[in-house]
């Protein structure tokens, strides 16, 4: 590389790493505790789950339609908007609101035991944890909080490969890992904040790509209904939305997707109205069969007064990739040891950001050049080799 282009990736990655270094601290840091939110949760005496035996909900128990009348009975006045099943326990959740396109902080969720039909009271509520996951989603702010800090997860992205363009260059002098112990009490803290950044490159990567993906989960889900929901519910787009009394019998509904999509388990239900179905339909989503594919969601549109199916087809990539971005943001995929793992990485994560910070305010003149230069020689000296 010339030094001209050098100057560039380093100017580069100099302000893509400063502009965002207060959020993705913030965002480290609120971070922590939530990989562990199943395991305070249960700490706390808030796990309900653990607590309930039988089979799972989403392989059977009462019939369907039972507890959503039980779940009602719990919420006079209000409709359903989400039911959720339990691939571990008979725990079946139900959302409730006002109207069926209520807005979030409006809606209540409760649990219910499928296997009794024993309602469970609302969900356990831990202020801290709600707090903290506020904060790191959408900074108390909605959409423009959640779109600002997929912003900040970009430019941290851009951050990291800039850093990686300059780093193997400058490695070319030296072997990989080498800490110059001998130099300036600042060379060292450069060489150890250049370090653990590559070691901990591929995981910052997944964790700010799939951050990244969920700050925009509002617009992406908005646009797969505009679009792949619309398409698929094509022949009502002229009739009025189905008014919650004329709901149909939802053990109809699921028997019908599960005929047309057999062998797979259902994950959840969007009921007509609401940002996951349309004005006409149950959206019943179901799930893989392996840990891997589980979040990879196949949904069924079932006509949700005739209990007929419309259609069944896998949702857009980048909707999956929604789908199996946050359990992969938090570690949910491999249980405590990958817990532990990453809750250690972003550690290190915080470790580098605010190395980098401090290294930037105690800057001395001339260090651009400094740098481009160090970065060059070892650019040149990769050439002859």
């Amino acid at each position: 590389m010339s030094r001209n282009t050098i100057r560039i990736w380093y100017l580069i990655h100099k302000w893509s790493s400063l502009i965002p270094t207060a959020f993705l601290l913030m965002l480290c840091v609120t971070g922590l505790p939530l990989i562990f939110h199943d395991e305070i949760d249960a700490a706390m005496g808030l796990e309900t789950e653990s607590s309930l035996s039988g089979a799972p909900s989403a392989d059977g128990g009462l019939p369907l339609d039972v507890m959503l009348e039980r779940a009602l009975a719990e919420r006079p006045g209000e409709v359903p908007l989400f039911m959720a099943f339990s691939q571990d326990s008979p725990l079946l959740t139900v959302t409730t609101g006002p109207a069926p396109d209520a807005p979030g902080n409006t809606m209540h969720l409760q649990f219910l035991d499928r296997a009794t039909g024993d309602p469970l009271g609302p969900a356990p509520a831990n202020p801290l944890l709600d707090f903290l996951l506020q904060l790191h989603t959408d900074m108390f702010l909605g959409l423009p909080g959640m779109l600002f800090l997929g912003v900040m997860g970009i430019s941290f992205i851009v951050a990291l490969i800039s850093g990686t363009v300059l780093y193997a260059p400058f490695m070319r002098r030296l072997r990989f890992g080498t800490l110059r112990t001998r130099r300036s009490l600042r060379v060292k803290r450069l060489d150890r904040h250049n370090f653990i950044g590559v070691v901990t490159l591929v995981w910052a990567l997944v964790v700010g790509a799939t951050g990244a993906i969920n700050a925009f989960a509002d617009p992406l889900t908005d646009a797969w209904r505009n679009g792949e929901i619309a398409e698929m519910a094509a022949a009502y787009s002229s009739a009025e939305p189905l008014p919650p009394a004329e709901y149909g019998s939802l053990d109809t509904a699921m028997a019908a997707a599960q005929k047309a999509l057999p062998g797979r388990s259902p994950q959840f239900i969007g009921f007509p109205g609401g940002a996951w179905s349309s004005g006409h339909h149950y959206a019943i989503f179901f799930q893989g069969d392996r840990p891997v594919t589980q979040h990879l969601l196949t949904p069924a549109l079932v006509d949700a007064e005739t209990g007929e199916l419309t259609d069944a087809r896998t949702m857009p990539a980048i909707n999956q990739a929604l789908m199996m971005s946050k359990p992969l943001h938090f570690g949910d995929y491999g249980g405590l040891p990958l817990k532990i793992l990453w809750f250690l990485l972003t550690l290190a994560t915080i470790w580098v950001l605010w190395t980098g910070l401090f290294l930037w305010l105690r800057r001395r003149g001339g260090e651009i050049d400094r740098r481009v230069e160090e970065i060059a020689l070892g650019a040149a000296q990769g050439m002859r080799a």
